[in-house]
């Protein structure tokens, strides 16, 4: 496991389109996702970090749902990581019962696009796709119980009453992202 932070992509950036294929077995694409917000996180099966996290993800795309589409996107280089292969990620979605779609960029073509740097990794983006928030969750990636501000909840509630973004934002860390070799 080698711990990464975030790149802190300038806020205002757009959002990179893609056509990704999801767990369900259709293609997403970024004209699909239709609400005032939309949360891009680049995740895997495999990291401690996202594990530790993912229950507090999906339960923010259930509490934001018609507001703030969630969609998780994992790019790790499945040859190498296979707990990270699209079946993996079809079983771990079934299991866990996402409320968000969770795609594969095998290309790893998205996530290049991002400047994604760690899993997880999350990307806030406002009606018009600009990025307004790009750090972490909360405060304890380790322990929901510990948790004293949610960062990512309050950039959401943010970005739907239309205020600026937060001034201060913390990067959010994790596992590398595991890049194919070129």
């Amino acid at each position: 496991m080698s711990l990464m932070e975030s790149t802190m992509v300038p806020l205002g950036t757009a959002c990179p389109d893609f056509t990704l294929p999801g767990v369900d077995g259709r293609l997403w694409s970024l004209r699909d996702f239709h609400c005032p917000a939309l949360l891009v996180v680049v995740m895997c099966n495999h990291c401690p970090y996202v594990q530790a996290i993912d229950d507090r993800l999906d339960a923010l795309a259930r509490a934001y749902a018609g507001r703030c589409a969630v969609v998780g996107i994992n790019a790790n280089d499945a040859v190498t990581y296979p707990d990270d292969s699209f079946e993996a990620m079809r079983m771990r979605a079934r299991a866990k019962g996402y409320a968000f779609p969770y795609l594969w960029d095998e290309e790893q073509t998205m996530a290049r696009a991002l400047n994604a740097a760690c899993t997880p990794d999350f990307f806030l983006y406002d009606s018009h796709r600009r990025l307004m928030y790009r750090g972490r969750l909360d405060d304890n990636w380790k322990d929901a119980n510990r948790v004293t501000r949610q960062e990512l909840q309050e950039a959401i509630e943010g970005v739907l009453a239309g205020r600026e973004p937060l001034e201060v934002q913390q990067p959010s860390m994790g596992c590398s992202i595991k890049w194919r070799s070129r």
